[in-house]
């Protein structure tokens, strides 16, 4: 980018920096450099071999990183970069965006060659090496990632053929008096400084109990949803739950208030995710 337009981009985003921006909180707390060696040997362009140049290795992880907090398509993405100033300026106003079909292309190539999962481990890394090492326990929970349900009746087969805006990987489940159709994004949050540790997705359909994130040798505290299921944790703070003919004693009712006021930690980065990010919805 040349020096006046960065110019003239740098001043706009000093007035939004000025009434706080979350995105330069992310950005400085990283060493992006450090997942450039995972990606550049998925490409063999260089000038040796000739090739058309590839957009920078860090420039498509922020895009993509971009597109997960705020739940955005490959079509959102490219257009939100060139209309938001904040985006600009988290990808160090790049000269050229890449379109949308080449963001597919790389998200898929970084799935294909297990890119995605080494560049998580780094980020955990970086965290431990920044002092932020689990040790006072572990947070596990579920929340619903909602989904286009279409108008399609429940009970009806969804085929790969199927004419509808319904997401084919998506399922219902209910909580309470509500219904929810889309996925569950089942997180492990570390208990002292709220950082999510361990991920997993699946449809919401499967119960938050099939899903454990714990290791060997931590505490894991959980709510009533994953009564009755050990984790692999070395010490279980599952809350109890009342049965028939079997309701809660005193004892089990104090203990699940004091693993509650823990356990409700976890909340707060789904909260973040969902108010902050917009990242309750996917497409």
């Amino acid at each position: 980018m040349d020096d006046f337009t960065s110019y003239i981009f740098r001043g706009e985003y000093s007035k939004v920096q000025a009434l706080g921006d979350t995105l330069s909180n992310i950005s400085d707390s990283l060493d992006w450099e450090s997942f450039r060696g995972i990606i550049s040997s998925l490409y063999k362009d260089n000038k040796e071999n000739g090739g058309r140049p590839h957009f920078d290795e860090i420039l498509m992880v922020k895009i993509l990183v971009l597109q997960q907090l705020y739940g955005l398509s490959d079509y959102d993405i490219e257009r939100h970069i060139y209309d938001r100033v904040s985006f600009r300026h988290f990808l160090g106003y790049p000269e050229e965006v890449p379109d949308r079909s080449i963001i597919w292309y790389f998200r898929e190539r970084l799935k294909n060659n297990d890119s995605l999962e080494r560049i998580w481990v780094e980020l955990q890394n970086q965290l431990d090496n920044l002092g932020y090492k689990i040790i006072r326990g572990v947070l596990q929970d579920a929340t619903f990632i909602k989904a286009d349900p279409g108008h399609a009746k429940v009970d009806k087969q969804r085929g790969e053929e199927a004419q509808t805006r319904r997401s084919k990987e998506g399922s219902w489940s209910k909580k309470g008096n509500c219904s929810y159709f889309g996925f569950k994004m089942h997180t492990l949050v570390d208990k002292e400084n709220q950082f999510i540790r361990s991920v997993a997705t699946s449809t919401a359909s499967l119960h938050d109990s099939q899903v454990d994130l714990s290791e060997e040798g931590q505490t894991v505290y959980r709510d009533r949803g994953y009564f009755g299921v050990e984790p692999r944790a070395s010490m279980d703070k599952t809350m109890d739950r009342a049965t028939r003919n079997h309701p809660l004693c005193c004892k089990q009712i104090r203990r699940n208030r004091a693993i509650s006021r823990v356990r409700s930690l976890v909340e707060r980065p789904d909260a973040v995710m969902k108010r902050v990010f917009k990242g309750g919805y996917v497409l």
